[in-house]
């Protein structure tokens, strides 16, 4: 259920309505697309680009320690709420960006995004702690599933709103775009009380003990020194790093590559957006099927291959009609990498280990740092190119390498990695 309530942060906010709104806004008849930000002038999409770079990085650079603490502590769920109170109102606060205040824009969008990847490692730690290994793909797949499910159908209810602005009170289009991102914030704070309300924290019974800083700090050094011992598991993270690199390249800045490269209309852009998270429920579960049959690897194997081809395809689509093919191909691939390679990831922490947090802090911070790399190599490329085409044929290098990784990887060919107790 966390994924159905943060979810429509990922869609509405990340995905269709905010980077439309965000163009619209802050591109003019004097300057252009070029926007004043603290005094810089810069291209709006190269800031926003950006700007997701920095959130990321500051992410990565918290989690960590922040992970090691909450497995001493046994307080992952305080931490995983203390984000996603920052997120929520964060997008609460995007109803007051019309884009005269483009600081104020950035700055609650930049705050949303780490209310959003922060309470993902505290998240995913749950997943060895709720269900039992042999069950890993299926759960991560059906909370992905339910999270673009759940997504969707906030996301309908916001276009019939600004569609029929005035039939739903409101005096304008851009009135009813923001009132989207307050019912955002509402939807991600309320649904977030049920898995609050169902999720044991403290399930080890961990007491603390002497300061939680250095404590937590010790916590982490332990899993890392035992990372170092994890061949397999500091592969797959190497494999992650690149093609998560160019998974979520693409879903953050696809709707400005058919805004600008295309020249597509915001209502062919929200039909894109749509189409790829129907998609993307069923290709959870196909994917999830196929690693029963075929295992992890040969999975993720097949989907990065599709990746692949999806970025060489991208350089040459050139009207909405192949830019929807693509789409329908994205959405096929997008949820099934993503579910899987959080299943594989829980799949290979040593039997036994309780510090999941911080295991999963290391496959968070791979995560976002590779969002990092991937989105302002991204902005980097039009920036210097003056096109996004150039952009998405530079993230195929990304699959190709994070392929390489998966063959070197030694990931076991079936579901039963190791045996562990349902709790």
């Amino acid at each position: 259920m966390y994924d159905w309530a943060n979810s429509v942060y990922s869609l509405v906010i990340t995905s269709a309505i905010f980077p439309v709104y965000y163009d619209v806004v802050t591109t003019t008849k004097s300057n252009g697309d070029i926007v004043d930000f603290f005094g810089l002038q810069v291209v709006n999409s190269v800031l926003y680009s950006y700007s997701l770079s920095f959130s990321f990085l500051f992410v990565a650079a918290i989690l960590p320690l922040l992970s090691g603490i909450a497995d001493y502590s046994g307080k992952k769920k305080f931490f995983m709420k203390v984000f996603m109170y920052l997120g929520s109102f964060s997008c609460l606060g995007l109803y007051f960006f019309d884009g005269n205040s483009i600081e104020w824009g950035i700055i609650c969008s930049v705050m949303a995004s780490v209310g959003y990847s922060g309470s993902l490692v505290f998240y995913d730690a749950f997943l060895p702690e709720i269900t039992s290994i042999d069950k890993f793909d299926k759960v991560s797949a059906k909370g992905y599933a339910l999270g673009y499910i759940g997504s969707v159908i906030l996301l309908v209810v916001n276009l019939a709103m600004i569609l029929q602005y005035e039939t739903f009170g409101f005096a304008s289009e851009g009135d009813a775009t923001r009132f989207a991102f307050l019912m955002v914030g509402v939807w991600w704070m309320v649904f977030s009380q049920i898995p609050f309300m169902r999720l044991k924290d403290n399930v080890y019974n961990r007491k603390v003990e002497g300061n939680v800083l250095t404590e937590g700090y010790k916590e982490l050094r332990k899993v890392y020194q035992s990372l170092k011992a994890l061949k397999v598991m500091k592969l797959f993270l190497l494999a992650f790093f690149f093609y998560n690199m160019g998974v979520q390249t693409i879903m953050y800045l696809a709707t400005l590559f058919g805004s600008k490269e295309l020249k597509l209309e915001s209502d062919q852009l929200i039909l894109t957006i749509l189409i790829i998270q129907v998609v993307a429920v069923g290709g959870a579960f196909l994917f999830a099927y196929l690693s029963k049959i075929k295992g992890n690897k040969f999975s993720l194997q097949v989907m990065v291959l599709i990746w692949i081809g999806i970025c060489l395809g991208a350089y040459f689509v050139y009207n909405a009609y192949e830019f929807y093919v693509l789409a329908l191909i994205v959405g096929m691939v997008m949820g099934g990498i993503q579910s899987l390679s959080r299943a594989t990831f829980a799949k290979l922490i040593p039997e036994g280990s309780i510090d999941h947090a911080s295991f999963f802090s290391f496959y968070d911070v791979t995560y976002n740092v590779s969002i990092v790399v991937g989105t302002f190599s991204y902005g980097f490329i039009e920036q210097i190119t003056g096109s996004m085409r150039n952009s998405a044929l530079a993230l195929m290098l990304f699959f190709m390498v994070g392929m390489g990784f998966l063959l070197l990887a030694k990931i076991p060919l079936h579901t039963a990695f190791r045996k562990t107790p349902t709790n």
